[in-house]
């Protein structure tokens, strides 16, 4: 009965001695273990779920009932969370006699086993939305091995046709050419309120939409006295008389658009054309102008043709036949849009201004809606003038037209440019041969514009 004692705390000693052995062991191994979790930790993206036994929460001394509490826990903790990995250990070594002395040194043993062959630890991991998207890649990546022959292997092999596209496209330069930029062509204008650059871009959407309604259709077969012939020396002749009265560009462009919407609404005689002709400026004067002409004015330049008392009829005549509208969109204002557009300098301004104007006078060009003549008076001017490129982004941005929209009308405008020297008509001509205008009009026309096919 008296050795009972002795052997109880021999028994004690040896199982604290070996708890205290495994227990340095595992000290190592959770500090290597913290200072990993440590730099993981400060991430914020790791919670680890621990189910051994960590050395750090040992705070008493190792007695046997600690060690079978120890053991209990780690016995359920790994029953509930790794059952798979359980199969290689017996079930005898993990069963706890607090009373027996003798098998408490194989359970600390067993203890000890546990510890050092311990299962992969288990973490619950919180993952940002970063980590999220690199581990997705990952598992992607991983997924599929070259050597499984996945669909990896498909996307990474090129086909002939795309290798091919490739090679052409360098060939061509068409791979370093770098896309061009949309200018924003009203940001200098920011502080001007006569700009409108709130809604300036509304503005311009609205005439698109309204060109259509006031828009001149061929009309000359329906007039018997008067021909292409005779409208274009009435337009040549009015370019004259607004020279003379130093009258704003709108109001020219506005009279040619209301002898062209009365033309083809009601029939005029050979002699009443001229008429017509000074009754639509005197129309468009008192519509633009500040101080427009006076009546007396348009009889006295006429070599009083006609009296005060026709032209007033005349007027009236043009106003109810248009049921007074004329609040319309002509080539003038998509001109100073477009040509804001081409950053230009003052030779495109004015070559373009001189196409503009070889387009309203000539009758070819009738056909084509007001912002296209502008937008191809634009093209043709950067053409002749040989500025590049030829066409950007930003001018197919604010026009609408591409390049190849606009060959037909700009190459009609070329060879208005062409045959202005010799023709008769010379009024436009000799309006933009002056320096003031910077004597566009002397300079050679666009012929490789002419010798281009429409692609």
């Amino acid at each position: 009965m008296a050795s009972r004692p002795v052997v109880e705390h021999n028994n004690m000693e040896a199982v604290a001695g070996e708890a205290v052995a495994a227990g340095g062991k595992q000290k190592k191994n959770a500090d290597a273990q913290g200072r990993n979790r440590r730099a993981l930790g400060d991430i914020g993206n790791l919670v680890p779920t621990v189910r051994g036994i960590d050395a750090k929460q040992i705070s008493r001394p190792v007695t046997r009932s600690f060690c079978a509490q120890l053991l209990a826990n780690a016995q359920a903790a790994a029953a509930a969370e790794n059952k798979k990995l359980q199969k290689g250990v017996p079930d005898g070594a993990i069963v706890a006699q607090p009373a027996d002395a003798g098998k408490g040194v194989a359970v600390t043993k067993a203890v000890q086993r546990k510890v050092a062959v311990k299962p992969k630890p288990e973490t619950v991991i919180e993952i940002s939305p970063d980590a999220e998207e690199d581990a997705k890649k990952e598992k992607r990546a991983n997924k599929k091995r070259p050597e499984q022959g996945g669909a990896s292997d498909r996307k990474k092999a090129q086909s002939l046709t795309s290798v091919l596209t490739a090679r052409s496209k360098a060939a061509c330069g068409l791979a370093e050419k770098a896309k061009q930029q949309v200018v924003d062509i009203d940001a200098a204008d920011v502080d001007n309120d006569l700009a409108a650059v709130e809604y300036v871009e509304d503005i311009y959407k609205f005439y698109k939409l309204a060109e259509n309604e006031s828009r001149v259709h061929d009309y000359m077969d329906s007039q018997p006295e008067i021909n292409e012939r005779m409208r274009s020396i009435l337009v040549d002749w009015l370019i004259e008389v607004h020279l003379k009265f130093e009258l704003m560009p709108e109001t020219l462009y506005l009279t040619a658009n209301i002898v062209d919407r009365y033309l083809a609404s009601t029939t005029v005689r050979r002699r009443e054309l001229q008429l017509l002709g000074m009754a639509a400026m005197l129309i468009a004067s008192k519509y633009e102008e500040i101080w427009a002409p006076e009546v007396n004015d348009f009889v006295c330049i006429s070599d009083r043709a006609y009296t005060n008392e026709q032209v007033l009829v005349m007027e009236k005549s043009i106003l109810g036949s248009l049921e007074w509208n004329l609040t319309v969109p002509t080539p003038y204002v998509f001109l100073a849009r477009f040509i804001k557009a081409s950053v230009p300098d003052q030779d495109v301004e004015n070559m373009a201004y001189f196409l503009g104007e070889l387009g309203i006078m000539g009758y070819d060009a009738i056909i084509f809606c007001p912002s296209m003549l502008a937008a191809s008076a634009v093209y043709a001017a950067r053409c002749t003038l040989s500025k590049s490129p030829l066409w950007n982004e930003t001018l197919k941005l604010h026009t609408g037209f591409s390049e190849p929209q606009l060959m037909d009308c700009a190459k009609l405008l070329v060879g208005f440019h062409s045959g202005a020297a010799e023709s008769k008509l010379k009024a436009i001509y000799r309006k933009y041969s002056k320096p003031e205008k910077g004597s566009v009009a002397l300079l050679p026309p666009a012929k490789a514009l002419l010798a281009a096919t429409t692609s």
